[in-house]
């Protein structure tokens, strides 16, 4: 019985389609996991691009890698303002609806409710008055 062997082909890539892979991993829009599953290339190949066309990554140089890129931050700090412009938005909510309650109240009792229930500035205390009188 023959055995059949299926003859891998060997594909060429051109520089220029290289160079694209490789400002595309730069930019951030591809990795090399889907580099290689896109183009059907071994990890070490897209490693090799990287180290002959890359502009900034080069073998033997060393990457200082930040645990909170600005990216990072921003992207946090952006988050952190919509979270606070939502709680913003609700306690305006809040306050319109208490004022909204207040002017229905004035309307049904015939009483200035925002009057009627402030408490007068304090004037200091009591000991203070008598001390002052005595």
């Amino acid at each position: 019985m023959a055995k059949l062997t299926s003859l891998r082909l060997r594909r060429t890539f051109s520089n220029d389609l290289k160079n694209q892979i490789v400002r595309d991993l730069e930019k951030g829009k591809a990795t090399v996991a889907s580099a290689m599953r896109e183009y059907g290339v071994s990890s070490a190949s897209v490693y090799r691009w990287l180290n002959k066309y890359s502009r900034h990554l080069h073998s033997n140089q060393p990457v200082v890698m930040q645990k909170d890129s600005e990216a990072y931050k921003t992207r946090e700090l952006e988050k952190k303002i919509k979270e606070l412009e939502a709680a913003l938005g609700r306690k305006q909510m809040e306050i319109d609806f208490l004022n909204r309650m207040l002017e229905q109240g004035k309307e049904e009792l015939g009483i200035d409710l925002k009057k009627k229930f402030s408490t007068p500035p304090s004037t200091g205390s009591d000991n203070t008055k008598r001390t002052a009188t005595s």
